[in-house]
Formats: structure tokens, sequence, C-alpha cells
């Protein structure tokens, strides 16, 4: 999926959080721009960040059977949240916003497969 794609299509997933949970949502004011950079940084922190996280916590991740990973992805959108106009409610909702995220982005790109938007590589 091109660059430019997975953009526009984590940044729809994001805003579609932000509507079907309660528990995260963006600073009042945000527009498209802040929706658009708040999925940047999800990107760069999924390349740069998750990595060494799930590096780090192999141990753990090993003995829960891999539902670990739902903790440091909930870090993950901590951190995003930290850093841009999205808000978090806690620990607690940044996990389960995190699994609403997936599955979000999971229908999101299965949409744009099915729609033959994404060239093969």
């Amino acid at each position: 999926m091109g660059f430019v794609l997975r953009l526009l299509v984590n940044a729809l997933a994001l805003y579609l959080l932000t509507r079907v949970y309660g528990g995260v949502s963006f600073a009042p004011g945000a527009d498209l721009l802040s929706v658009l950079i708040a999925a940047l940084v999800m990107g760069i922190v999924n390349a740069l960040v998750r990595p060494v996280l799930l590096l780090l916590s192999l141990p753990v991740n090993v003995l829960t059977l891999g539902l670990f990973t739902l903790v440091v992805n909930g870090v993950v959108l901590w951190l995003v949240a930290a850093a841009t106009a999205l808000n978090v409610a806690g620990f607690g909702a940044a996990v389960i916003g995190a699994v609403v995220l997936t599955v979000i982005s999971w229908v999101l790109d299965a949409a744009v497969r099915a729609l033959g938007l994404e060239k093969d590589q």
C-alpha cells in the first residue's frame, strides 16, 4: 500500500476510533490536519518504538502467550496521545482503544484490498 494511502487509512481509523470509543478523543478544535499528524506520528511510533518495546517485553509476551502485545499496543497509543492532539482517558482506555483501533484498521485494510486500491508489491 502506498505511503499516502496508508496514512489516509490510519487517519480514518483514528478518527473512527474517536467516534466509536469514548475513552479516546481528539482535543476540542482539532481539525483534519491534527488527525493526519496523529496518524503520521502513529506510523512513526509503530515503526521505531513498537519493535523495541516488543523486544524488551519478549519474556513477558512468551509467558502470556502473546497477550502482552495488547499492553504494548496500548503504550503505543498512549505515546501517540502524549505527542499529538489525541486524548486518552487513561492506560486502560489506551489498551481498549488500541484493540478497537486494530479491529477498525483491519476492516479498513480489507476494504482497501477489496476495492482494488492497493498496488501489488
